[in-house]
């Protein structure tokens, strides 16, 4: 695999959490401003979050946004609440199956979230994805979250 497409170590994909990382579309004009998980570099090109699971051993990824409010981020760079395989949206109690990113609860009930092309090769995770670039582990640079203005499921 492509060193420059290297993630990070299959171990420290968290099961019971996720991991955020910094994602460059290839295509800038496909980023829709509208998601909570879009920011912009220090030259002004857009960035993309995407959180990466692990369930029973398999790593997947995401798009860092609820399908019910999409300026909403789901892992807002601490990892977002991960239990019994489901990823939580603590905006308003939605979850997520964590290997498929199915909505099997909550105001968004049947929705899947955005997928963002991983393999596992030996003990590493790779970005397959061929419309993004690997930029960073953690957080897109931004200027405010729009996501936090809201009342999230936690009472916060």
């Amino acid at each position: 695999m492509d060193a420059d497409r290297r993630i990070v170590a299959v171990e420290e994909v968290p099961e019971e959490s996720t991991l955020l990382v910094t994602l460059r579309p290839v295509d800038a004009d496909a980023v829709d401003d509208g998601e909570g998980d879009v920011g912009e570099s220090d030259d002004g090109r857009p960035e993309a979050e995407a959180i990466l699971t692990r369930a029973a051993g398999k790593v997947t990824a995401f798009r860092n946004y609820c399908q019910h409010w999409t300026d909403v981020r789901l892992d807002k760079d601490d990892g977002a609440f991960v239990r019994n395989g489901e990823v939580f949206c603590q905006k308003h109690g939605a979850t997520f199956e964590a290997d498929s990113g199915y909505c099997n609860f909550g105001p968004c009930e049947g929705a899947v979230l955005e997928t963002v092309d991983v393999s596992v090769d030996g003990d590493a995770v790779y970005l397959a994805d061929d419309a993004y670039e690997f930029v960073r582990l953690g957080s897109a640079k931004r200027d405010s979250d729009a996501g936090d203005s809201r009342i999230d499921f936690t009472g916060n």
